[in-house]
């Protein structure tokens, strides 16, 4: 293999955690919810993942574990911020420090611990064929789950009438709710929804990105997901070239380090975060005409009774 060719599989490893997370929290967003607990839901769904593949020794196990920890704590993020009303700012951060807590206290007998890797597809002949044979042909299955899911979610909020009514209550709450739609439900399953994919993100990093667990190992990628569905427009298509843009960030920030360019590590590291802060503010100097985001995002709604 090639290093051009290692570098592309490295990259679309690298944005698979990401499109998944920020797909969850598109369809959250849309629906007028601000969740800032996914990388608490990252880093429960990934020590999950970890706990579930290595007891069983499956890695479809691991993943639905993953989702299940994430659903779990989304669950939690929804009865404060949906059932009670709280300021969902506030909420989220919360969320995320109890991940990160729970997170840690799970994983402790887990570290340094390895797990064998998901399997990754071979078909005879196209996976042979050089370049983008093992480009196409050659991920892990959730590398593809992630495909379908980020189209399956651009058709449904595009072309369906269940979109449609996210979408409406994203942007006027209080009209869905006075034609009959039950908002809070809405958001609700949003939000588990995203906490699904969440979790599943978490549990990418443990099961396939690298297949151990260390403590804090999304490493902020949650916060990074958080800020590709800005990055977006709230637009599926964008998220997809948002997450393969941040991932080749942080795979081509290590291929730096190794062949020794002469810049402190540190500052190569940081290199993807330095790119999110500056894909952020050009953004929103060009947005100065107005906002393209759900009109009601993170606006509480109570019904009058």
């Amino acid at each position: 293999m090639g290093l051009f060719e290692a570098i592309l599989l490295s990259i679309v490893t690298a944005s698979t955690p990401l499109l998944l997370a920020a797909s969850g929290e598109l369809i959250t967003e849309r629906a007028g919810v601000l969740n800032l607990g996914v990388e608490g839901m990252m880093l429960i769904g990934a020590v999950c993942g970890f706990a579930g593949a290595w007891a069983t020794g499956s890695t479809a196990i691991g993943a639905l574990c993953g989702i299940a920890a994430g659903v779990a704590l989304s669950a939690l993020f929804a009865a404060a911020a949906i059932g009670l009303a709280i300021n969902q700012v506030a909420a989220g951060l919360a969320v995320t420090i109890l991940g990160t807590g729970l997170a840690g206290l799970i994983g402790a007998p887990f570290v340094g611990e390895n797990i064998t890797a998901a399997p990754h597809l071979w078909l005879p002949w196209l996976t042979d064929i050089p370049l983008i044979g093992k480009l196409l042909f050659g991920q892990d299955a959730l590398v593809y789950l992630s495909i379908g899911l980020i189209a399956a979610i651009a058709y449904v909020l595009a072309r369906t009438r269940t979109g449609l009514i996210l979408r409406a209550v994203g942007d006027d709450p209080a009209s869905a709710h006075a034609l009959g739609y039950n908002v809070a439900a809405i958001r609700t399953r949003a939000v588990l929804f995203g906490g699904g994919c969440a979790g599943l993100a978490g549990a990418y990093l443990t099961l396939a990105y690298t297949p151990f667990y260390a403590p804090g190992m999304t490493a902020g990628r949650g916060w990074i997901a958080l800020a590709l569905v800005v990055f977006a427009s709230w637009r599926p298509g964008r998220l997809v070239a948002g997450a393969i843009l941040f991932g080749a960030v942080s795979i081509l920030q290590l291929h730096a380090q190794a062949i020794g360019l002469g810049v402190p590590s540190q500052l190569m590291s940081a290199l993807p975060y330095l790119a999110t802060v500056l894909v952020l503010v050009l953004i929103s100097r060009v947005r100065r005409g107005g906002s393209v985001a759900p009109a009601a995002l993170g606006t509480a709604f109570v019904p009058e009774r």
